[in-house]
């Protein structure tokens, strides 16, 4: 209890590269250690090599001969009974159908099959229902194997779902071997419609006083005909349809013809409902009857439609369509007014329901084309180009006008940009290009493909886009929500604006004008100056010539000198000197004076008391 050191010694290390471990010299703490005890590991390892110090090495057993799959496993078949079950949905006596069927696995490749027994007379396809072969298991490529074969399990082969519901006795042998714990076994079910055919049930049927041949002589070829209209507007697409509803006395059957117009868009199949007996009320709780079928018997009606159920100013349902009888021909009156006493034959006056008008919505613009593009998949099921207009389009095809604009937004940057927007007079359509501008990194080129621009607040119903008149010099156009200043326009603009005056406001054909105006002085003013400049340098060009010819009689001047020195007295290197330091300079070089010489210091000079020393210069050649 005393200890207060818990250390333990280093017992891992590195020798020559190789990490080895090294047996503690001391105990926990430090505490000396008299033996040093062997690992558990090395104790066993000494253990082992005794008898080998001791008799030498033994000799290893020569390895069992190698037995291959198919060899091993050659007649080998695991069996178990399964079953799988058939819908048979168009027959009134079963609704299913089970089938017994034997799945053999053979364990020399890993192949499966499937086979039924055949049954004599079963007029079924029977026999192999699958071939031997490895049978897939998923979409990922793996197979089944005997690991995933069990009884009580469900197993799905191309599409068919297997019950298996017990095995032979060497594949519960099998199985158990090789630890799979197996289901208990099931009873393999029957075929409900094999075991009712097996045993058939006796039926005591007492013979009906009713004489269907008496009822046919009597009511041979007699029909009662009633007008009836089949009111179908609930429906999709539904109407009014006028039928005519016969009722054959011979066999109490109903037919229902429906009656055509000329033009009326339907297709001449005039009979609605074939001749056959109606029932009325089925049986209740009759849960074996299908739900679809070929014929119904009398088993699964309780009542079936007579001549007593129809008359007129009644509603009649026959085969979940309801009927308005309206009215009925002289022969069907006579016989209710023999048969059954009634005189009340009053016909119904049928009025026809406005139809109601559905309005049209548009629905919005979903971004491909232009607007109209998208109303023309509403006008009709194959979209077809919008109309052109004939008389606006050959007018002005390939006119343009070319305006330059500026982009709109708080980035100085982008303000900078400039691009040329036309617009095209043959169809009002907006293009936007953006001119190239050397070493900006802006890549120039087509900014907005000809496309129409709506204006701002515009909708589907009530689209309005940019005109001419809409583009004035300063105004801001919105181009899909990029809003763009005009700053300039093509001379081609005010020429078609002067000669089209009527379609456009005074106050912007003004405004274009007087644009133009100052855009003319501008240019007529830099066209002077450009006159006046190259004038001089003409005049100076002919001026240093003549002095070049005079002093050429001056030999004595160093034209190099008086270069250094113009220089050297240029501190700051601006290429202009005072007039009076020039002055003294040239008298300090000798420089002759006369009257060309002077001529030419009054071109050089830069306003009152300053020279251009260097256009000065170029009359000293080094």
């Amino acid at each position: 209890p005393q200890k207060t050191s818990f250390h333990r010694s280093q017992t891992l290390g590195y020798k020559n590269g190789f990490a080895i471990s090294r047996l503690p010299t001391v105990g926990i703490g430090g505490e000396r250690l008299y033996v040093n005890q062997l690992s558990q590991a090395e104790l066993d390892e000494l253990s082992n090599t005794r008898p080998t110090l001791t008799y030498g090495p033994a000799k290893q057993a020569a390895p069992p001969a190698f037995i291959p799959a198919h060899v091993a496993f050659d007649k080998k078949i695991l069996k178990f009974d399964a079953y799988f079950q058939e819908d048979v949905p168009f027959s009134p006596e079963e609704h299913y159908r089970i089938h017994q069927v034997r799945i053999y696995y053979y364990l020399e490749d890993d192949s499966m099959t499937v086979i039924e027994p055949v049954v004599r007379n079963s007029a079924l396809l029977q026999g192999k229902l699958i071939r031997r072969h490895r049978v897939p298991k998923n979409d990922h490529g793996e197979h089944y194997h005997w690991k995933d074969l069990n009884r009580g399990i469900n197993i799905t082969m191309y599409g068919r779902t297997y019950r298996i519901v017990d095995c032979d006795p060497f594949t519960q042998v099998f199985l158990e071997s090789q630890g799979i714990e197996l289901n208990p076994p099931e009873e393999m079910p029957f075929d409900p419609y094999t075991e009712m055919h097996r045993m058939p049930i006796r039926k005591y049927i007492t013979p009906s006083d009713f004489d269907q041949l008496k009822q046919f002589l009597t009511y041979d070829k007699q029909v009662l005909r009633f007008y009836a209209m089949w009111d179908d507007t609930n429906s999709m697409f539904g109407e009014i349809r006028p039928c005519i509803i016969h009722y054959f006395l011979a066999d109490d059957t109903v037919e229902v013809r429906e009656v055509y117009k000329q033009n009326d868009g339907r297709q001449p199949f005039p009979v609605l409902i074939r001749r056959q007996r109606l029932p009325k009320a089925f049986v209740e709780n009759k849960k074996t009857f299908p739900s679809c079928v070929m014929e119904i018997s009398d088993e699964e009606v309780l009542q079936w439609y007579t001549a007593k159920d129809f008359a007129v100013g009644k509603s009649t349902t026959l085969l979940g369509r309801t009927f308005f009888i309206y009215d009925c021909d002289e022969f069907t009156r006579k016989f209710y007014c023999d048969k059954f006493g009634i005189t009340d034959f009053q016909p119904v006056e049928i009025k026809k329901k406005p139809c109601e008008k559905v309005p049209q919505v548009i629905p919005p613009y979903n971004g491909f084309g232009i607007l109209e593009d998208t109303h023309q998949n509403c006008f009709s099921p194959i979209p077809k180009p919008p109309r052109k207009d004939l008389i606006k389009t050959p007018e002005n095809d390939h006119k343009v006008l070319r305006y330059q604009v500026g982009l709109e937004s708080p980035n100085p940057e982008d303000r900078e940009l400039r691009f040329i927007l036309s617009y095209f007079l043959s169809n009002d359509m907006i293009s936007i290009f953006e001119p190239q501008v050397r070493n900006s990194g802006i890549i120039g080129g087509k900014y907005l493909k000809k496309t129409r621009v709506a204006k701002p607040g515009s909708t589907t119903e009530n689209a309005m886009y940019y005109e001419p008149s809409d583009l004035t010099i300063g105004s801001t156009i919105e181009v899909f929500g990029r809003r763009f200043v005009i700053t300039d326009a093509d001379e081609y603009v005010l020429n078609y604006m002067e000669s089209n005056a009527e379609s456009f406001p005074a106050a912007t054909l003004q405004s274009m004008r007087d644009h133009f105006r100052s855009r003319r002085m501008v240019e007529e003013t830099d066209k002077s100056d450009i006159q006046d400049l190259e004038t001089r340098k003409q005049e100076l060009d002919e001026l240093i010539v003549q002095v070049q010819e005079e002093l050429k009689l001056h030999e004595y001047l160093n034209n190099k000198n008086i270069q250094e020195a113009f220089l050297q007295c240029d501190k700051d290197g601006s290429g202009i000197l005072d007039k009076a330091k020039f002055t003294s300079l040239c008298e300090s070089l000798s420089v002759p004076t006369s009257a060309v010489l002077n001529k030419l210091i009054e071109l050089c000079s830069c306003g009152e008391d300053m020279i251009n020393y260097r256009d000065f210069l170029r009359a000293f050649p080094s």
